[in-house]
């Protein structure tokens, strides 16, 4: 549907100078993955800036007005 291919499903490893700021040791390593649905969505949409689409910025109506659940991709 989007027309172009999109990575979902990534992951990846912390880098150390975004550790240190928590209070974590230079010597421990994070990993994280998750299944990045927000890049999809944010072609889907429209949307150019992630913070649009989750935290403080999101337009509400936005969200009042979109269907949860979309089968017509």
């Amino acid at each position: 549907g989007l027309k172009k291919w999109v990575e979902v499903g990534n992951s990846g490893v912390f880098r150390p100078e975004l550790l240190l700021p928590m209070g974590l040791p230079e010597n421990v390593s994070v990993i994280a993955w998750g299944l990045s649905l927000e890049r999809p969505t944010m072609i889907k949409y429209g949307i150019n800036n992630i913070r649009e689409l989750v935290g403080h910025r999101v337009n509400l109506q936005m969200v009042y007005d979109s269907p949860i659940c979309r089968l017509d991709l």
